[in-house]
């Protein structure tokens, strides 16, 4: 049985739902915030733990004057906005007062922290002053050490550089879904726009494409957004789904031009508008097959 922190499972489990997708019924965007959050819960508290234990590594002896040593873990749960999460908390023995993490607690009444914390990690990486930010109690005293964020925060670029850049020819993309949300990135920020791409593959499963900060809906920040794609092997797809921002529109039209093999087809949707529909209904009743599959998975999302 492999001997590894449960980030190092986390951070697995998050790869292989890039690489291999989600199911059919799942909501692609909740999927991944949750895995990315439980992969960064597990990052912090155990540079919570490595901090009480003097900064020692995972493998590491202890020093003179160093007391206490890693005795597993116990299962935990956090409440988020996307429900409640899986960790698994770091346990010590030997050591003059028990472990207890002031994360986990801080967390459990601050869930938007994380969410703005997770969110922004995949729309444009964070820098350690972020991390550090985001981690001070009332008083602005800072629940974790600056050596175990500088740490962690660059473990969480490498992720996000890894993301942006990431090969996307192997994904059979037939329905591509484009949209954007307005979220307040930043504590006490204005909202900005987060632009984010999925899609359906040819065998049924949803991908997470791309992310990123768009700041307005424009055709200039769409262009950017599609071509980042393009430059990595994004497959044509069948159709491209959007909600008819002008912008939007604009730039697929732009960067999915009717004169490849298999033109896009623009499709104007919105998830209310089929709330009530049955999609199998609609066969027969002029909907083609690739419409019917866009409105059971704008349902579904």
């Amino acid at each position: 049985m492999r001997r590894v922190s449960p980030s190092v499972f986390a951070r697995e489990e998050l790869h292989r739902l890039l690489s291999g997708g989600a199911d059919r019924e799942a909501n692609i965007v909740s999927v991944f915030v949750e895995a990315v959050t439980r992969m960064v819960v597990q990052e912090l508290i155990e540079g919570e733990q490595a901090d009480y234990l003097g900064g020692r590594g995972r493998y590491e002896r202890r020093g003179d004057g160093q007391v206490g040593w890693r005795n597993g873990y116990e299962r935990g749960r956090l409440r988020t906005a996307e429900g409640a999460i899986d960790v698994a908390v770091p346990q010590v023995r030997g050591a003059d007062a028990p472990f207890r993490s002031t994360l986990l607690s801080f967390l459990e009444g601050n869930s938007e922290v994380l969410d703005r914390l997770v969110t922004e990690m995949y729309a444009r990486g964070l820098s350690t002053r972020d991390v550090e930010d985001a981690f001070r109690d009332a008083s602005g005293e800072l629940l974790i050490s600056k050596s175990a964020v500088s740490e962690i925060t660059d473990r969480l670029w490498e992720d996000y550089q890894a993301f942006i850049s990431r090969d996307l020819s192997e994904i059979s993309v037939e329905y591509l879904f484009v949209d954007a949300v307005f979220e307040a990135l930043r504590r006490h920020g204005a909202k900005e726009a987060l632009l984010v791409a999925w899609c359906i593959d040819s065998d049924g499963r949803k991908h997470l494409l791309h992310l990123a900060v768009g700041n307005k809906e424009s055709e200039a920040c769409w262009t950017g957004f599609f071509r980042s794609m393009l430059e990595r092997s994004l497959r044509m797809p069948t159709t491209a789904t959007s909600d008819g921002a002008p912008g939007l529109i604009r730039a697929i039209e732009v960067c999915f031009p009717a004169e490849y093999p298999d033109p896009v087809l623009v499709s104007l949707c919105r998830p209310q508008d089929y709330a009530d529909v049955e999609p199998d209904s609609l066969v027969g009743q002029g909907f083609r097959a690739g419409e019917v599959g866009i409105i059971r998975a704008l349902r579904a999302r």
